[in-house]
């Protein structure tokens, strides 16, 4: 097994994901070099988690550091020009989520890395957190037949600091990418359309959305219903996924099997998989697409159909319109 000297740009509070969920695999990765533009971020957690080499210009990082792979941590608002020239490099790259905040971006970035022969893969780590695997593959063995629709509330309260409350785009970029990407590997086919509502609330402090409620409507005609808020003073996140012949209900470390007619559940399974092991596997994927030369299952261009569902959802309400997408990308 090949080991990677790995860099990261960005010392904010997402880096613990990969700091962490790295560590118990020194034969496959070393943290060798940090970059970020604040001398008291970088040196902080360099000194934290022992990383040697320390930057605070991007250039100097990549022409320096001696790394294989960029583990690319920044805000959304400046993805961009970051990857550019780490893609120009040559560097295959782990970006974080959301990949991009419009489609747009990431198709360039997308088409920018083909043109290179660089890989890009997704950090969409609650495929395996959150329970959308484990569910994927009991819909797969037939245990609740055809999925006729399914149904995501996850509502609670969140006061971000910093750049996120100046992002535009708020509570559906920040956690909505999880579950549109989540719908998509349970259904295992593409969007056709979607249609969304969004509001700001007064009780928290940000320029973007805190509460959306969207309807993506799928190719085998299953309907998922999301509800989003960032302002309930009340939590609770579940996924109802309703099945033919049963009901599978989950919550972050379980999901229970309802028949028909029953009050309890016919069946549970556990799911507690961490955010940081998670984040490791992604990386793996895209570790495994280098050495394999086939494409990694987050890839940049499998990312572009989730990007897609997150920038409908944006365009329906501004627009206040039924969006449409074709093969699963926004036109």
């Amino acid at each position: 097994m090949k080991k990677y000297r790995v860099g990261i740009v960005g010392a904010g509070g997402v880096t613990e994901l990969h700091f962490v969920g790295y560590k118990e695999h020194p034969e496959r990765i070393e943290i060798v070099a940090l970059c970020d533009p604040n001398p008291e971020a970088l040196h902080a957690k360099a000194d934290k988690y022992g990383v040697p080499q320390r930057f605070t210009d991007l250039h100097d990082f990549i022409q320096n550091s001696g790394i294989d792979v960029a583990v690319v941590c920044t805000p959304t608002s400046i993805r961009k020009q970051i990857v550019l020239p780490l893609i120009e490099a040559g560097l295959p790259v782990f970006v974080e989520k959301p990949f991009s905040d419009t489609l747009e971006e990431a198709t360039e970035i997308t088409e920018q890395a083909r043109q290179k022969g660089v890989p890009i893969s997704i950090n969409q780590n609650f495929r395996r957190h959150y329970p959308f695997e484990l569910v994927k593959n009991k819909v797969a063995d037939g245990v609740i037949g055809q999925i006729t629709s399914i149904v995501f509330t996850n509502i609670f309260f969140r006061q971000d600091v910093g750049w996120r409350q100046e992002c535009e785009r708020n509570a559906m970029s920040v956690m909505g990418i999880h579950w549109f990407d989540g719908f998509r590997q349970i259904l295992g086919c593409d969007a056709v359309s979607v249609v969304c509502q969004n509001r700001s609330s007064s009780a928290i402090q940000c320029a973007g959305e805190t509460d959306a409620t969207v309807q993506v409507v799928f190719e085998n005609n299953v309907v998922a219903t999301y509800v989003q808020s960032f302002s309930s003073t009340f939590n609770r996140t579940e996924m109802i996924v309703i099945g033919e012949t049963g009901t599978i209900v989950t919550g972050y470390n379980r999901a229970d099997l309802y028949r028909k007619g029953e009050k309890t559940p016919a069946e549970t399974w556990e799911n507690n998989l961490s955010r940081e092991i998670a984040t490791y596997e992604g990386l793996n994927h895209l570790l495994t697409s280098l050495e394999t030369g086939v494409e990694a299952p987050n890839s940049s261009k499998d990312n572009l159909k989730t990007i897609s569902i997150l920038d409908a959802a944006y365009v329906s309400a501004d627009e206040q319109r039924i969006v449409q997408l074709k093969h699963g990308i926004l036109v």
